[in-house]
């Protein structure tokens, strides 16, 4: 099994606790438990979900008068936090294992399906016009080719007008499961080049951080000659360009929500132990290669059942209608078979006060 997860330092720990504090201080509404808005669901974690839980938030708040404080802090820091139990919930796109589940006493579900998608900045270079394999790509970040004109590159590439500058890796500085989802693609489909494993965070031997799917979009645009991994409603809104990559079909595909969708059609959500499923590098001519899902962590046992019901709702909502938002947004909502076993065999295991939390 791919490892997943890396000690999360006792600094990522504070940090994360004091964003979420500093965010919580500013909303001046009526406090519940934890010190916690009583009409805000409080949450952080992943920025790869970010502008979908954003623009979530903006419509159940117009339709419910219940706010969402979502805080992008990065995987690594929304664990923290929901272990913390600084938060509601915490939201992570590296899945936890069933016994790290166990070990804090926590539950975790789907939210929404994405894609990871390299992007670069290249004179002369449109979006769509570079095409990698996952070898390339992976000696990229290993170090081993830092020229775009390489020859491994430009075979990829015929006709294509290639410079001879260096090529600029950009990666997460932050403890990520963007990160996390992009090297097990790299492990899976390139390991033999790909030494360094599948984690949130990377002893990284090239490149640059950027802190969030922020910061590495915001590098890779400042930056001539670079390359970086974003969320795919980053490159979008941002007007990134971004690369075709080889499927494991040996088909080259762009990112879309289309191929998005063709690799999480074949999760097998139900036989995997706390829907911990893996969509990289799966079969199909059209499937998009580094495709993953993003995650939601909450406390199994909690004192304040109006703050726990407030969360459960609106999750249940964002399923129930959430859906056309999410393809607006270029993520796959997750399916109703799905949310119907999550609701039986998850929520079911929420207390609060020593009674179940969620009622249907």
């Amino acid at each position: 099994m791919i490892g997943r997860r890396k000690t999360v330092t006792v600094a990522a720990l504070l940090a994360a606790v004091a964003l979420v504090a500093l965010a919580v201080g500013g909303c001046g509404s009526k406090t519940g438990s934890g010190g916690r808005p009583a009409d805000t669901i409080v949450g952080a974690g992943a920025s790869f979900p970010f502008p979908l839980y954003s623009k979530w938030g903006e419509e159940y708040n117009a339709q419910k008068g219940i706010k969402l404080n979502y805080q992008s802090i990065g995987s690594g820091g929304g664990i923290s936090a929901i272990e913390a139990g600084t938060v509601d919930f915490g939201a992570s796109d590296a899945p936890l294992e069933a016994s790290e589940l166990d070990a804090q006493s926590l539950v975790q579900f789907p939210m929404c399906v994405g894609g990871v998608v390299p992007v670069v900045n290249i004179e002369g270079v449109g979006s769509g016009a570079l095409k990698l394999d996952a070898a390339t790509l992976a000696d990229i970040y290993a170090g081993g080719i830092t020229k775009w004109d390489d020859p491994a590159i430009k075979a990829l590439n015929p006709g294509l007008s290639l410079p001879a500058s260096d090529i600029a890796a950009v990666h997460r500085s932050d403890s990520s499961g963007t990160t996390w989802i992009f090297t097990s693609y790299l492990t899976a489909a390139a390991g033999d080049v790909w030494t360094l494993g599948a984690n949130k965070e990377i002893d990284w031997p090239t490149g640059v951080g950027g802190k969030g799917n922020e910061g590495v979009a915001a590098s890779v645009q400042q930056v001539s000659g670079s390359i970086g991994y974003v969320e795919y409603a980053y490159a979008k809104q941002n007007g990134m360009d971004w690369v075709q990559l080889q499927n494991k079909d040996g088909k080259f595909v762009e990112p879309s929500l289309e191929s998005f969708a063709e690799a999480a059609a074949i999760a097998d959500w139900q036989k995997t132990p706390g829907f911990a499923v893996v969509l990289v590098d799966q079969a199909g001519a059209a499937t998009w290669p580094i495709t993953g899902a993003s995650f939601i962590l909450m406390q199994k046992e909690n004192s304040d059942a109006a703050r726990i019901t407030n969360a459960l709702d609106f999750f249940a909502w964002a399923y129930r209608t959430g859906g056309s938002t999410a393809k607006e947004l270029d993520y796959v909502p997750i399916p109703d078979s799905v949310y119907s076993l999550v609701e039986d065999q998850l929520w079911s295991q929420i207390q609060a006060g020593g009674a179940p939390a969620w009622k249907k």
